[in-house]
């Protein structure tokens, strides 16, 4: 039990939360992917530094991801892997907002990072760094064309089968921003490369998820708590094999009789039912 690490900001929200005329704001659903690689001395995982100023998440670590679009729900998508209700199955919830989160999951990861998990006849596609392919990036991150437009124009499909489900996290009711967020797992494909994607991010770093714990970068509770869970394991193999039941953590930011911000997770003692 403690404040989790939060800016002091947390603690006049949860104040505010206090009061009876409160309303949470409602979620947003949202997809993000931890995209691993091996590496001489373990497992590294990729992670972003959003643009300080933004409205959600400003100068924190995270992994690429965000909103639910509505192009995601399309169901003209093609689709090979897991279908929907597999991973509805793994996510608690419907078939139709399943597809929606896993086109959303590879549709950011390919915005915010250039890199694409898609194919064709079975095979993965290689590199997609060239200008060719940015220009397809920059159009998809300006809504100038949906993910499902650009893999019917190349002739590819979504492989739902290069993402394993890892973890469920909602933001805390005190926040004004909230999302209903799913957290995917993927490895990088082979000959595919990271870049400087998109304008969200102004660092972009690979490392062991133990070392970014350890060097303590500034980081949402979701973020420290997935990368707690994926630095037990060495090899990208070993993370993909795990079996992980999802189960949905809604954090809670109460304000114990000392004032001060205490940050609860599910089964933490004074968690509210």
């Amino acid at each position: 039990m403690s404040d989790g690490g939060l800016p002091p900001a947390f603690l006049e929200r949860a104040r505010a939360a206090q009061d009876p005329s409160f309303v949470a704001a409602e979620p947003r659903h949202a997809a993000t992917v931890a995209l691993v690689r091996d590496a001489p001395g373990g497992m590294q995982v990729y992670l972003l530094r959003r643009v300080r100023g933004m409205a959600f998440a400003g100068g924190m670590h995270v992994f690429p991801g965000g909103s639910v679009d509505p192009a995601d729900a399309t169901a003209a998508i093609g689709w090979e892997g897991p279908e929907a209700a597999e991973w509805a199955g793994f996510f608690g919830t419907t078939e139709p907002m399943a597809r929606s989160l896993v086109c959303a999951a590879v549709r950011e990861t390919f915005e915010e990072s250039g890199v694409l998990l898609a194919g064709s006849g079975g095979g993965l596609l290689d590199d997609v760094s060239t200008d060719e392919w940015e220009a397809e990036r920059v159009g998809l991150e300006g809504r100038e064309h949906s993910l499902s437009d650009l893999l019917a124009r190349r002739g590819l499909v979504l492989r739902s089968d290069l993402l394993r489900p890892l973890a469920h996290w909602i933001t805390p009711e005190v926040e004004p921003k909230r999302f209903d967020t799913r957290f995917f797992l993927a490895r990088l494909p082979e000959g595919q490369v990271t870049r400087a994607a998109g304008t969200e991010a102004d660092q972009r770093v690979w490392l062991r998820p133990g070392d970014a714990l350890a060097q303590e970068l500034t980081m949402l509770p979701p973020t420290k708590a997935v990368l707690t869970e994926l630095s037990a394991y060495d090899t990208v193999d070993s993370a993909l094999a795990a079996e992980r039941p999802i189960s949905p953590v809604l954090p809670k930011l109460l304000v114990d009789p000392d004032d001060r911000l205490v940050f609860l997770l599910p089964g933490d003692d004074g968690y509210p039912r």
